[in-house]
């Protein structure tokens, strides 16, 4: 599985963004889209945002306004989940958890529509812009979210490092099976590794 002592491709630096993926309240505790791990995650999650918050990134999902929004399955979707819209939620649901909302400034915010953060939301002009090349992907969950965010940067050519113990998922079936997918199929493209070999490679 992962290597604990240095990462595959070498050491992190300048180039590097920490892109961490809707770590938000809308799948915190009592939430009807709760994902238990996040609260297991979110330390790790903190450190990798402390060590560098001018590199951060954190995007988040944004549900439609109201049930009958939605383009094609998402209609469906919302129709399903119309507890879940933006009329329907408080405010707040849709913000970063609390503790890392200290991050922004100097780490910035990315709203997205859909699972993957490339589409719509100007990210990858962002991080060309930026000379960002390489990811740090945290977040939620494993096997949507953080998904679409790794397949993405995948096809758009970074390199890209998922940090196991900064990642979660409400299925441990599912998550468990993204990070043997990770490591295995897309080993010369995706680097896992506990964050704190990540850190530790990222001066």
């Amino acid at each position: 599985m992962a290597d604990k002592e240095a990462l595959r491709h070498g050491p992190l630096g300048a180039s590097c963004a920490h892109l961490c993926v809707d770590m938000q309240k809308l799948f915190d505790t009592g939430s009807p889209w709760e994902t238990p791990w996040l609260k297991r995650v979110l330390p790790v999650v903190e450190q990798l945002a402390a060590a560098h918050p001018e590199a951060s990134i954190f995007t988040r999902f944004l549900p439609v306004a109201r049930p009958g929004e939605g383009q094609g399955t998402w209609r469906r979707y919302y129709e399903r989940w119309s507890e879940m819209t933006l009329e329907a939620l408080p405010p707040e649901a849709v913000e970063l958890v609390a503790p890392l909302q200290r991050f922004v400034p100097p780490g910035v915010v990315v709203d997205k529509k859909v699972y993957s953060p490339w589409e719509g939301t100007g990210l990858d002009a962002l991080l060309r812009a930026r000379g960002i090349d390489s990811l740090v992907i945290s977040g939620a969950e494993t096997d949507v979210c953080v998904l679409a965010a790794v397949l993405g940067a995948v096809d758009r050519g970074y390199r890209v490092v998922v940090p196991v113990d900064a990642i979660c998922s409400s299925s441990d079936a599912s998550h468990d099976a993204l990070l043997e997918l990770y490591t295995r199929r897309f080993g010369q493209q995706v680097e896992t590794a506990p964050a704190e070999t990540i850190l530790a490679a990222w001066r």
